[in-house]
């Protein structure tokens, strides 16, 4: 069965995504609402990183259920140039890049959950699929929170 290898997958994405969403929150804190929601998104996929290791114990699959809880040893630095950097051009286009990448790695984590769904019904894993389905709703809303700041901030930031 490769359960194991689906949720060892899924669990090293959903890990590199809540690096990133702390990095991003880390790196534009001048932005409020990017900096607060980026730490909840993240906080979901910490839960959800819990919830995959438990899973896989039953797979005799050993996945780490320690989440970041900063964004590394450069969370400082980063806070600390995007306070001094606030007011220049430049971090609109580094907000969108980021947002990008944050879409993109979201999608990829939610192709995950799918596959892992898929998966896990048809090894009649009822715990397995009750986990899908709570987490994977939070990874869609995490695509649709970079969504709509992408077309919320694009505009203003692209135009200027």
């Amino acid at each position: 069965m490769k359960l194991g290898l689906a949720l060892r997958e899924l669990h090293r994405s959903e890990k590199s995504l809540a690096k990133d969403l702390l990095k991003v929150s880390d790196r534009h804190k001048a932005e409020h609402e990017i900096h607060h929601v980026a730490r909840n998104l993240a906080a979901w996929s910490a839960d959800h990183i819990r919830g995959l290791a438990t899973a896989a114990r039953r797979y005799d699959v050993e996945l780490d259920a320690d989440v970041p809880e900063s964004s590394g040893p450069l969370a400082s630095i980063r806070t600390a140039i995007s306070a001094l950097s606030s007011s220049r051009p430049e971090p609109g286009l580094l907000l969108l890049a980021d947002l990008r990448r944050l879409h993109r790695k979201a999608a990829g984590v939610s192709l995950d959950w799918e596959l892992l769904a898929q998966g896990a019904q048809a090894a009649k894993d009822t715990e397995l699929v009750e986990l899908t389905r709570r987490c994977h709703p939070q990874t869609l809303r995490q695509m649709k929170w970079t969504n709509a700041m992408l077309k919320t901030l694009s505009p203003q930031i692209i135009a200027s």
